[in-house]
């Protein structure tokens, strides 16, 4: 189930001359590829970079960060991507809790933490056969990725990779979304997140495909590249879709190379799918995972039943089940908390063992997550254990109330958080981001809460906004939401 064919080392001869990566810049067959990494690979050992070593690399999306991935695992080295927009403090944490020996950023003015950096202009492009590169052997259980969690109940957690993880979530993708060298994937998810670089890039280069890279996302420019590159599927979150059906309705473009597209890390609203397919014209596929799971764990089918309102089914090689609080798995229609057994899922978290005894101790992967798995295998979220609103000792799941607010024409995003009250403890209030050009009264809203939600889960208020700040994975920042309007 697990393929290490991502590693140009492995890659079949046949290859060679295949378009693999592009970006604005650059333009790489497989055999380019190959060429860079190795010249790059040079350059790192000369920082001592060897077995066990972390390589650290602070860059947008470009095709450099990628070599340089590549190139550190060429040498028995891990990888860890940091955020290019963090600050110095955020990105000299990670550095040092990660142990990096050397990092690649984009000048001698970035953060380094303190180590040896090489600016992304000094990167070689060719060999200077200055010294001898051992032979490449790269092991399942070797360290590929440490990705940082998002630190939203913390300091941001290293998690700990392997290439046995990766290459499972690269063979679990391309079988269950039936991958071949004749896809390409439009990159435009950040490359510091899992989903970027296992579904975008190592899923479609480990069976002979292409990756087209772009820097960031802007809707008339996406839609540009796909007329332009001819993509056959991308990933998104749904901020990013939410974007494109705002777009004004002279915007159009042919968009008829996408045979699918996933959309994930954080809940969409079954409204948000189905206006995006009505105006694109490719199939919307939801999925769901964590980081701590390589990536993904479900996913509707391309071709077969795809469920509004659910995450799909369990990926090749995976086991999803829902738990009770002690640990037992309760029966198929039972709300519990998603827990996860397979190839992919995480070593732990670097230096962390209490964290990780947490996280993995019986055996599964606690997700946090709350969640219900129908007589079918298909997963529907219903909450993260955290959000939970408790009302007076009722459980109020804000995604619930967040459901019903979507239904609503004119709402493009919802979010929910629990405010105290002197008396129930806690009670639900709604942020609401309305479509451009659209306009509704809170009492609307309100009255649709009514008629569809018992009392206690109607919001004592809802706040109305141009915008609902993110966090780095596009998911609505609920704690910065509660320092706003919880008082």
């Amino acid at each position: 189930m697990t393929t290490l064919d991502y590693l140009p080392w492995r890659r079949p001869a046949a290859y060679d001359y295949l378009p693999a990566v592009r970006d604005a810049r650059q333009d790489l067959t497989y055999a380019d590829l190959g060429a860079w990494t190795d010249a790059v690979a040079e350059q790192l050992a000369g920082y001592g970079v060897g077995p066990g070593s972390v390589v650290a690399v602070m860059l947008p999306n470009r095709v450099e960060l990628l070599v340089v991935m590549i190139a550190a695992w060429r040498l028995g080295a891990a990888a860890t991507p940091l955020n290019p927009m963090f600050t110095a403090h955020e990105a000299d944490y990670q550095i040092n809790d990660a142990g990096a020996a050397v990092v690649v950023n984009a000048g001698p003015d970035a953060p380094n933490g303190g180590c040896p950096s090489i600016g992304v202009q000094q990167l070689r492009r060719t060999s200077r056969a200055d010294r001898r590169l051992p032979p490449p052997v790269t092991e399942a259980g070797d360290l590929a990725l440490l990705i940082y969690t998002s630190g939203s109940t913390g300091r941001p957690k290293g998690v700990m990779l392997t290439h046995g993880n990766i290459g499972a979530m690269a063979s679990m993708m391309a079988e269950h979304l039936k991958i071949t060298g004749d896809d390409h994937c439009l990159l435009i998810l950040p490359l510091f997140h899992v989903n970027a670089i296992c579904i975008s890039f190592l899923t479609p280069i480990a069976v002979g495909g292409q990756l087209t890279v772009l820097q960031r996302f802007q809707p008339l420019e996406f839609l540009a590249a796909i007329e332009q590159y001819r993509p056959t599927y991308f990933s998104a979150v749904p901020t990013i879709y939410s974007h494109l059906v705002s777009q004004p309705a002279e915007v159009a473009a042919d968009t008829s190379s996408i045979r699918f597209a996933i959309c994930g890390a954080a809940p969409a609203s079954t409204e948000l799918l189905a206006a995006t397919e009505e105006r694109y014209g490719f199939g919307l596929v939801e999925g769901y995972g964590l980081t701590e799971g390589t990536c993904a764990s479900t996913a509707n089918p391309v071709d077969g039943v795809r469920k509004p309102g659910t995450v799909g089914v369990a990926l090749p090689g995976q086991r999803v089940g829902i738990a009770a609080p002690d640990g037992t798995l309760v029966p198929t229609g039972e709300r519990g908390e998603v827990v996860i057994q397979g190839a992919n899922v995480m070593q732990g978290y670097l230096n962390r063992p209490e964290a990780t005894a947490d996280a993995l101790g019986d055996g599964w992967l606690h997700t946090g997550d709350v969640g219900i798995l129908d007589a079918d295998g298909y997963l529907r979220i219903v909450d993260r254990i955290k959000d939970l609103i408790i009302r007076g000792g009722e459980n109020i799941y804000p995604k619930e109330i967040e459901t019903v607010l979507h239904a609503h024409p004119a709402v493009l995003e919802a979010a929910v958080i629990g405010a105290p009250h002197p008396v129930y403890g806690e009670v639900p209030v709604a942020v609401v981001a309305l479509y451009p050009d659209r306009v509704v009264e809170i009492d609307e809203l309100l009255a649709l809460c009514r008629t569809r939600l018992t009392k206690v889960k109607v919001p004592v208020a809802i706040h109305l906004v141009a915008t609902i700040p993110k966090n780095p994975v596009g998911k609505p920042d609920k704690p910065t939401l509660r320092q706003q309007f919880q008082s």
